[in-house]
């Protein structure tokens, strides 16, 4: 990645996660109703998260949204888990958004038995076209989607299999996804840096006082592949959503 002019991302601050998911659900349904007006269609890239879920859950509800014009894809998921597991991020979407838009057209990412096929597959199936929102958290170790640091700002792939650090597995038993490290997978198929940018708006959700450092570090630190969160600043158009425990200034 060439970093030319260097953008500050908008942040907005609520008092709890609630008024921080209805407020990034309002800010994502004005932009798929304008790109629905446009070109007919809009296309959503999503994080599958616990942070994720009160605007998810709010942006269901949203009106007048043709969710049959909508096309979404998902950011990551595990290798090795079960297509049934519960801690399968594309079964997690379905449980917290999708089944209950169920007109919309959704894309799941399936490892299956050979991770990296699929991975050049996904890749395909998204193409070249921007999305016209990603809605995305940080990791606690400011990852976004699961590009862990030292993330590739550079990366010529689309998605791609990638080894999960400990930190990040961690993560996934911190929110109660999994009862103990040894459970949580240790490689994932995610789609790469380059290719979540090639976007109109991203919108983050990242409430928690687990993100506070990471929200600090993507807002402050030089942009650099040791903070992947920092890449959101070379994109014109981002918005952070925060609550007042993950807001490094409250």
């Amino acid at each position: 990645m060439t970093i030319g002019t260097e953008h500050a991302p908008r942040v907005s601050t609520y008092a709890n996660r609630a008024e921080l998911g209805q407020a990034a659900a309002a800010w994502a349904a004005e932009h798929l109703r304008t790109a629905i007006a446009q070109s007919e269609r809009a296309r959503m890239m999503l994080a599958a998260a616990p942070s994720q879920a009160e605007t998810l859950a709010a942006l269901a509800t949203e009106r007048h949204i043709d969710w049959s014009r909508v096309e979404c894809f998902h950011m990551d998921e595990y290798v090795g888990l079960s297509p049934d597991a519960p801690q399968g991020f594309r079964n997690w979407l379905h449980r917290n958004f999708l089944d209950k838009v169920p007109q919309a057209t959704f894309h799941p990412m399936d490892p299956g038995d050979d991770a990296e096929a699929a991975s050049h597959r996904y890749g395909e199936l998204m193409g070249d076209t921007p999305f016209d929102i990603v809605l995305f958290g940080l990791g606690v170790n400011g990852h976004l989607a699961f590009n862990d640091p030292p993330a590739d700002f550079a990366d010529t792939r689309a998605a791609k299999v990638v080894a999960l650090d400990e930190t990040s597995r961690q993560q996934q038993v911190d929110e109660g996804n999994f009862y103990a490290l040894d459970e949580v997978p240790t490689h994932a198929v995610t789609v790469t840096i380059p290719r979540l940018l090639n976007a109109r708006e991203l919108i983050g959700s990242v409430p928690g006082t687990a993100k506070r450092q990471a929200v600090h570090d993507t807002l402050t630190q030089p942009i650099s592949p040791d903070f992947p969160g920092t890449a959101l600043r070379t994109h014109p158009h981002v918005r952070l959503f925060l609550d007042t425990e993950s807001d490094p200034s409250c």
